[in-house]
Parts: C-alpha cells; structure tokens; sequence
C-alpha cells in the first residue's frame, strides 16, 4: 500500500520538509538571538548571506505542502475502491484513527506555508531584510508543525490495510449523529445560504473600504476567515445536495470525483486561495509602518486584497452556477 507513486511522493515532500525545517529552525534560533542590521560583525555578514539561502529552500519546501494537500485529498480519493465500504475520500480517511487528523494538519499547513511565503515576499521588498525576525519567530511553530503533520501522516500511510470494513460518507453527513459534520449537516438550507450571501457581502463591502482607503485590511481578513468557515458550512449543508441533484447527499468529499464532473476543486481552490489571500493582507498591514517598507508594501497588501477579492468572487460564481444549473429544488 505504501509504494503507491503518490503515497511515496507525499512521504518524500514531509521527509524533505522535516529536515529542511529543521536545519531552518537552527538557524531561526541564530537569527532571533544575534541579528543585528546595523552591526558589521563578521557574525552579521554571515547570517546576511546564509539567510537568501535558507529562506529560498524553505520557501520551496512551503510550495512542495501547498501542492501536497491537493494530492492527499486527491490520493485519499482514488484509493476509495480499494476499501470495503468506502465510496470517497472519506471511507479512506476513516480506515485509521490517524485519517482525518492528518488532512487537518495538511490543511492548516497550507494556511501556515501560505502566510509564511506571503511574509518573506514582504521582507524581501525591504533593503535592509526588516521582517526577518519576524519570519524567522514565525518559521518556528511552523517547523513545529510540519513535523507533527508528517509523524501523523506516516501512521497513516502505515495503518493502511485493505481488509479494514471502513464507513461511508453517508454515515459521517448526516444530522442524526453528534459532532461537526452533523452540525453542518442539520443547517437549514435557506438559513446556509443567506448566511454565505452576507459573509459575501461582507467581504465585499471590507475589500472595497481597504482599496479605497488604504485601511481596514485587518477586517478584511476577519471577513475571509469567516468567509472560509460559513462556505464549508454551507458545502455541506446545500451547495453539494444541487451538485448531486439530490436532497440528501450532503458529502463534501463526493463532489472531487469525475462523476460530478470535479466540481470539488471548483469550488475549493478559489475558496482556499481567497482565505489565504486575505489572510495575507491582514498580516502584512501590520508592518506598513516599518521604515523600509513604507513605499512597497501598501501595495503588495492592497494586490492581496484584489486577488481575495477575485478569488472569492470566483467561488461565489461556482455557487450560483452549480445552483442555477441543478435539476433539484430545495424552495418553492
């Protein structure tokens, strides 16, 4: 089971992250500790040029777990027919206790690596490298993470085993069980929608303040956080059952497989880049103020804000259209 291409290519991009996270981590602590711009220690000069290399290497690293989450999620699916029982990713992600928690550490590792590469763009506008303390506290945790992230996927690479009778999404999105997944389940249609319509709104209206007045990107990024929760909450709830034409499917893992025409990845990848876009917004209005930065990163945050913005209205395109093009009806 652990020889497959893409399981192996998803343990060399963790194992590769590890060991460059690590040797990054080093030498984060060295730079926390005795960077000083204005020093012309020998000390200074070194860390000066060693940190181009390793923030290009890390950089990398963060594209490779960017990339890694599109193919674990597509991995999990197409090895749904080799379980008894599985009819998506979720039967596949359910044969082990260790499934699901490493789809949510991949998930919160693209935001992480999204953020991280945002950041360093950030300071690499600068002359004289004013955020690399900062990047460098932020590497730390993140190293943090991807080690966890690995070891969790690793157990579950290992406890794969085709002989496991695992469940079906069916069992999983359904309202008369308890957790999450029911809770998103059991929301009232209507109630999903005008919830996504004004956290929609709501993004619109706090892009459009920042682009007009250079101010207000922290709640921009609220809005997309929000944003990103409500429309996952609103997948489940109504979106998919208008994919599916059926008005109890509520699988937001069906809606990656070809018979649906892959509609997942419609909806999701502009979702997921609209989040980390304005999140990035939110973090880099922070250092507007920052000497060097002054001139060049007000309007790398306000591309941010644009490109949230479009991506956002690309997934709300998907919505209306996956809703306008259903043979279901839900009201009326």
């Amino acid at each position: 089971m652990i020889f497959q291409a893409p399981i192996l290519a998803l343990l060399l991009i963790s194992a590769l992250a590890a060991l460059v996270s690590l040797w990054s981590a080093g030498f984060g602590v060295q730079v926390l500790r005795r960077w000083d711009v204005a020093s012309g220690a020998r000390t200074q000069l070194r860390l000066e040029r060693a940190t181009e290399l390793v923030s290009t290497l890390f950089g990398f690293v963060m594209l490779a777990e960017i990339a890694a989450l599109l193919l674990f999620v597509y991995n999990a699916d197409r090895m749904a027919e080799l379980f008894v029982g599985a009819m998506c990713a979720v039967g596949t992600l359910n044969v082990n206790p260790w499934g699901f928690p490493a789809l949510y550490l991949k998930i919160a590792v693209f935001f992480s690596a999204a953020l991280w590469l945002i950041l360093d763009r950030a300071d690499r506008l600068g002359r004289d490298y004013p955020l690399a303390k900062v990047k460098y506290a932020a590497l730390l945790p993140i190293a943090g993470l991807l080690l966890a992230a690995g070891g969790v996927e690793i157990a579950y690479f290992l406890g794969l085993e085709t002989d496991v009778i695992t469940s079906c999404c069916s069992k999983l999105f359904t309202p008369v069980n308890e957790g999450l997944a029911s809770e998103m389940t059991g929301l009232a249609p209507g109630r999903a929608l005008w919830m996504l319509a004004g956290t929609g709104a709501t993004v619109a209206v706090t892009g459009g303040l920042s682009l007009a007045t250079g101010k207000g990107q922290g709640w921009f990024a609220l809005a997309g956080g929000v944003m990103f929760a409500v429309s996952l909450a609103a997948i489940v709830s109504v979106i998919s059952l208008y994919v599916y034409d059926h008005p109890n499917h509520h699988c937001p893992f069906c809606l990656l497989q070809p018979e649906h025409g892959y509609y997942g990845y419609v909806l999701y990848l502009p979702l997921f880049a609209g989040t980390a876009f304005a999140l990035g917004a939110g973090v880099t209005r922070l250092f507007h103020g920052v000497g060097s930065l002054s001139d060049t990163l007000p309007a790398m945050t306000r591309r941010l804000v644009v490109s949230g913005m479009v991506a956002f209205g690309l997934f709300g395109i998907a919505v209306v259209w996956a809703i306008a093009a259903s043979q279901l009806i839900l009201f009326g």
